[in-house]
């Protein structure tokens, strides 16, 4: 193993022993107490099994088949879950082929990022997983299950899905993709396109087609943002079966990988095969795997959010240093965009995941020795899926790259580095996605010019009151304040600005996620300013130094009397509580945890059982 990885690991145990010995301690409490059916009165039995056809209600009534808990995210309004619409009956059908039986436990809400980008319902988006792990709660808490599968793809679903089965570890769990949709206008194009709109140089017409062909089917966005992140983590997890998060949907591949992922969910269970449960595949190591593999593809800032909550639901405590100190050794071996031009798919036909898990093994970046759904051993992850005369069968996946202009081996890297950064400084604690920045473009000293509302920088920006070197603080937008949202509609703007040779930078409290790009970004910034954090006391003109370099951010000044500054007043922030349903939110407001800490309404305390 590298050293910094074992090192870092080893931290992480030694972090989280009390807190994963009280998780292990409840799902080891809940696995003893066998088939749940058994806990229902037969009236609780009744209710549960009452709209089942007559053999699944016989056999659930005899407690001598398994009960699979579908817990699904479909709607059709997202094109990447749309897939999921077919799943249920597929999935009944496979398990039914068993002898057992599949209930769908329950639906999750799932927002779309890419249709609430700028609009009040960003505002919502983060606090939706926090609400997606209570909805999964409900759904699994009427006690009729053996397993459980768990279909979703997006931003806040597949992480809040996943703090939701970990309060259910106990129960033998598989992820179920439903892969990226075919590649379409190629996203460099995209980018260009968008830029030139914001320069008034094309209409609306000219930028809907645009974005029309890029995103034009069912499946997930091909670029990789923070959904086929998701993809990549949970599979190098081992939550997903091997090689299934990136094959397109409606194929006949597709199909089969859906019907063994139910068929493998009730061969996980006590009597028919090994029993395994989801706390024995999420540990410390898996969890660090998930980083390593989130790093070595240049993935999305929101899992710094995203894996610190996750780990908080199993037990375990992982921080920004842990972050900072994986990417400090990882190699990054992908150029997929936003880092690149390539697309998922391009990614999946140069060798995919398959690929990428045998070179960071080989190289000594991921720990082999976890539990997986198809196994104990990393290496399974190694091979991938073909259809063999109809039939599912697994082959050794590639050794050699089939593109190294997406994918390349640990010996010639993109990066020696994983392009991901802790900033410190007088500002607070935040962190900088580099991998798509280039190097001249990393140290930004200028004044700052302050905004409190992303619309009030595109509106300067269109005046030409931006014509100049300068960082934007964009501030009031952390997770109290008003639910830390995605600010993309900074990036044409801010991108422009730097191809017409300012120097340009970002620094905030909310987030820029997946589409981080080639602009430098100081994200997740706390204390946020509306905990009285030093975002709040900054004015413009004040000079303010970010450099990726060096992991610095700070304002620059020759005393500290900028800090006795009493604090700028949020008046950004009652316009952004009420309609579109965010007065319902309030109390998540109140509630939420800074950005290191999972930006979440949870408590380690409280989902560890240790409060």
């Amino acid at each position: 193993m590298n050293s910094i990885v074992e090192r870092v690991t080893a931290r992480v145990i030694e972090r989280s022993k009390h807190s994963r010995r009280a998780y292990l301690d409840q799902m080891k409490q809940a696995e003893q107490a066998g088939v749940h059916r058994t806990q229902l009165s037969c009236g609780n039995l009744a209710h549960g099994i009452a709209a089942c056809n007559a053999q699944d209600k016989q056999s659930l009534k005899m407690v001598n088949a398994v009960n699979v808990g579908i817990v699904s995210s479909y709607n059709d309004m997202l094109s990447a879950h749309q897939p999921f619409e077919a799943f249920p009956d597929q999935i009944r059908a496979a398990v039914a082929e068993m002898g057992s039986v599949a209930q769908f436990a329950g639906g999750v809400p799932a927002m779309c990022d890419g249709v609430t980008q700028g609009q009040p319902g960003m505002e919502l988006s983060l606090f939706s997983r926090d609400v997606i792990a209570m909805a999964t709660a409900v759904g699994l808490s009427h006690n009729m299950f053996d397993a459980a599968l768990y279909l979703g793809v997006c931003d806040k679903i597949v992480p809040g899905l996943l703090m939701g089965a970990l309060r259910f570890g106990h129960l033998p769990t598989l992820f179920v993709p439903a892969g990226p949709m075919q590649s379409g206008l190629p996203n460099k194009e995209k980018a260009r396109i968008r830029q030139l709109y914001a320069e008034g140089k094309v209409g609306r017409d000219e930028l809907l087609q645009c974005e029309s062909d890029s995103y034009h089917g069912a499946g997930t966005c091909t670029f990789y943002g923070t959904a086929n992140s998701n993809q990549m983590v949970v599979e190098v997890m081992g939550l997903h079966l091997p090689g299934s998060s990136f094959v397109n949907p409606g194929t006949p591949l597709r199909n089969a990988l859906t019907k063994e992922a139910a068929q493998q969910a009730v061969r996980l269970t006590a009597p028919n095969g090994r029993f395994t449960p989801l706390y024995e595949i999420v540990d410390e190591r898996s969890l660090v795997n998930a980083v390593v593999a989130l790093l070595a593809t240049g993935g999305s800032t929101n899992h710094t959010l995203h894996l610190v909550a996750i780990a908080q639901a199993a037990g375990v405590q992982i921080n920004w240093d842990d972050f900072s100190e994986l990417s400090s050794a990882v190699p990054l071996l992908t150029r997929i965009y936003p880092n690149g031009e390539a697309d998922i798919n391009h990614f999946q036909a140069a060798g995919g995941v398959s690929y990428l898990v045998r070179e960071l093994l080989a190289g000594g970046y991921l720990h082999e020795d976890v539990m997986t759904v198809v196994g104990h051993g990393l290496s399974r992850y190694t091979r991938e899926p073909f259809l063999d005369d109809g039939k599912l069968v697994w082959r050794d996946g590639p050794r050699t790259s089939l593109d190294e202009s997406v994918l390349r081996p640990v010996s010639e890297p993109f990066s020696e580095n994983g392009g991901l950064k802790l900033l410190e400084g007088n500002l607070g604690r935040g962190v900088i996605k580099v991998s798509a920045v280039a190097p001249e473009h990393r140290v930004v000293e200028a004044e700052a010019i302050v905004f409190e509302d992303q619309d009030d920088l595109a509106a300067a920006f269109k005046r030409g009151d931006l014509e100049r070197d300068f960082v934007a603080v964009v501030r009031y937008q952390g997770p109290q304040a008003i639910g830390m949202p995605e600010l993309h509609k900074l990036t044409p703007y801010l991108g422009i600005l730097q191809d017409r040779g300012f120097k340009v930078a970002l620094v905030t409290d909310g987030r820029m996620s997946g589409a981080s790009g080639k602009v430098p970004a100081a994200i997740h910034v706390w204390p946020e300013a509306a905990r009285g954090g030093p975002l709040a006391q900054v004015r413009s003109g004040d000079w303010i130094r970010l450099n990726a370099e060096s992991g610095e951010l700070a304002l620059i000044s020759d005393s500290g009397d900028w800090q006795q500054r009493e604090h700028a007043p949020a008046s950004v922030m009652p316009r952004h509580h009420h309609g579109m349903g965010r007065e319902l939110f309030a109390p998540m407001r109140q509630q939420v945890s800074c950005a290191e800490q999972g930006a979440s309404v949870f408590t380690l305390a409280s989902v560890s059982g240790s409060e």
